[in-house]
């Protein structure tokens, strides 16, 4: 009879209805820069109404603006009732997707902003974020990263995360949200219930785990979210890992209702829209398989699931929902319920006439100036001098511009601003710069393979007006050359970049700072070479280390960040934090 009285309530669900409404229920990336037949048909047939963009779809701020528009013609054409969702991930730091070095401004990742000390710095750099992406025509930003760093040496999130500390990250996380927010968009905190904490408990391929207990989570890991949401953050990702400990044993939170339902929604009182993570996930999809997982998925209270890229796995997402509620596995009120949150949140943050008309790269130029300005305070104020025992900081008080500076640096792969992790290449050789200010000017624009690097040397010529010799390492360790270096320069940058998963940079420093404690002046006494230590990923590489005597963290090593530490390491810190939290 109840199933009776529900299709009586429900008479225009007719099997085309049905179709038009799971499209809403969506979001999907796809390949490639321009519209494909693939997306096309996603928005035409399926009735596709939201999707995530990312680096491999974004060129430049006016290509970008130039997709969105005919993604949003083709659903206005199509008889779409409201504007696509379109999604990215605009982090900051290194987590980039939309990069354009004319139009859009370069600013720290979140753990370099709660760096600053600063929360009304917080929500400006956010604002001014989320008005770069209105202007292209985004509306959905998936931020803020909400996780607490738990076992912060071991985790994945690093500079992505804002630390450690849980009402730091809570208190800091709604700054971000509210400037997103005032700039138009809607927001997503991520990745609940926590990508904090997360152990590995078999081989690297296994799903990782939540080993804390519901207790433990709510006094520190779910306190960002809890506050959050009492703060009105519009949409909620969910992730992919598992959990398992007293009174909880789920294989992948997002489809668990026990994690959705029960937690998100029912202890956290979160009544807006619910994300997935990406059920395209390996482990996920070969487990479970996507159709099954997407039924899993709206079933535990999910009421947006997210398919990054495959036209065939998207196309059997949908077909496995329209199984499960044409038999009966999912409540069509269920289906009624997640429409109309996610037509709510569109409400929000989209119309038709804001859609088809974006603002573009006239506002990009006017906003220009103001944001440049910000870029610049912002990364001033959170470059971070953890400890300068004697006093080496700035270098122009103990070096001559005519006394040689020695900068070793890891041996990395190129990356935009858009990249997500570092790519350590171990395999190509060492090479060495010997350069004064003339020569470094005149290649300012040959960029080879460790481009951002490079060019932070060539700024430190420039800037110190004399000479910086520049040789890069590998796991090979200290090699001769580098000896040799050391010995000749009157003083030694080391810059390392997540030496915590990439241990041979650790024992690399610890050998250079060896070397240099046991230099001797001309007359015999020992005198120790100065060494400056340079963090430019996690600010925990040697955080504890007091050997290592003057220690400084950039958070990110993109070229805004290396160029105001080429100016503080000049002229003087002043603005630059000499104590912080991170780490």
């Amino acid at each position: 009879m109840a199933a009776a009285r529900e299709e009586e309530s429900l008479p225009e669900w007719d099997c085309n209805e049905l179709d038009r409404q799971m499209g809403q229920l969506f979001v999907m990336g796809f390949d490639g820069t321009s519209v494909d037949p693939q997306i096309r048909s996603l928005i035409e047939d399926y009735r596709l109404g939201s999707i995530i963009l990312t680096a491999k779809n974004l060129k430049s701020a006016e290509e970008t603006t130039k997709l969105v528009l005919e993604l949003q013609t083709i659903a206005r054409d199509a008889g779409h009732p409201a504007p696509l969702m379109i999604g990215l991930d605009q982090e900051n730091g290194g987590v980039n997707s939309l990069f354009d070095e004319i139009y859009i401004r370069q600013f720290p990742s979140a753990m370099g902003i709660a760096a600053t000390g600063s929360k009304s710095l917080a929500r400006e750099v956010a604002k001014a974020t989320a008005q770069e992406l209105s202007a292209v025509g985004v509306n959905w930003i998936l931020g803020p990263v909400l996780d607490v760093l738990n076992n912060a040496r071991s985790q994945p999130l690093g500079v992505r995360s804002i630390g450690d500390d849980a009402q730091e990250v809570s208190a800091y996380g709604v700054e971000f949200m509210k400037g997103y927010q005032e700039a138009g968009l809607v927001t997503c905190g991520k990745h609940f219930p926590s990508y904090g904490n997360l152990e590995v408990l078999g081989n690297q391929t296994d799903v990782p785990v939540i080993t804390d207990t519901l207790e433990q989570l709510s006094m520190s890991a779910l306190v960002p979210f809890r506050n959050a949401i009492a703060q009105g953050i519009d949409s909620m990702m969910v992730g992919g890992c598992a959990m398992s400990s007293a009174g909880v044993n789920v294989m992948h939170a997002c489809l668990s209702e026990q994690v959705v339902d029960d937690l998100l929604r029912k202890d956290l009182n979160f009544n807006g829209v619910v994300v997935s993570e990406c059920l395209e996930m390996e482990a996920l999809s070969f487990n479970i398989g996507v159709g099954g997982g997407t039924v899993m998925a709206m079933k535990a209270g999910c009421d947006l699931i997210l398919l990054c890229r495959s036209f065939s796995v998207q196309q059997e997402a949908i077909n496995g929902l329209r199984l499960g509620v044409e038999n009966g596995i999912i409540n069509k009120e269920r289906i009624r319920q997640s429409v109309q949150r996610v037509l709510d949140m569109k409400a929000r943050c989209t119309s038709w006439e804001k859609a088809l008309n974006p603002a573009g790269i006239s506002l990009l130029s006017q906003m220009q100036p103001s944001h440049t300005s910000l870029s610049t305070r912002a990364y001033n104020s959170s470059i971070t001098i953890v400890r300068d025992k004697n006093n080496l900081l700035p270098l122009t008080s103990v070096l001559e511009p005519d006394e040689e500076l020695l900068l070793l640096t890891p041996l990395v792969k190129p990356l935009p601003a858009s990249a997500v992790s570092l790519s350590i290449t171990e395999s190509s050789r060492e090479t060495v710069l010997s350069t004064d200010t003339v020569s470094w000017e005149r290649s300012a624009s040959v960029m080879s393979g460790e481009s951002v690097f490079r060019e932070f040397g060539r700024s430190l010529a420039r800037h110190r007006n004399g000479r910086v010799l520049h040789t890069s390492y590998t796991a090979n360790g200290v090699r001769p050359v580098h000896e040799n270096l050391i010995n000749r320069a009157s003083g030694v940058i080391v810059v390392t970049a997540d030496s915590n998963r990439n241990l041979y940079q650790y024992g690399f420093t610890k050998h250079v700072a060896m070397i240099c404690n046991a230099q001797f002046a001309a007359n015999g006494d020992r005198r120790s070479k100065p060494l400056v230590v340079v963090a430019v990923s996690s600010p925990y590489d040697f955080a504890t280390d007091q050997s290592i005597g003057t220690y400084v963290c950039t958070y990110d090593f993109t070229e805004t960040a290396l160029q105001a530490l080429v100016k503080g390491f000049i002229r003087r810190f002043d603005g630059y934090r000499r104590s912080s939290r991170h780490p």
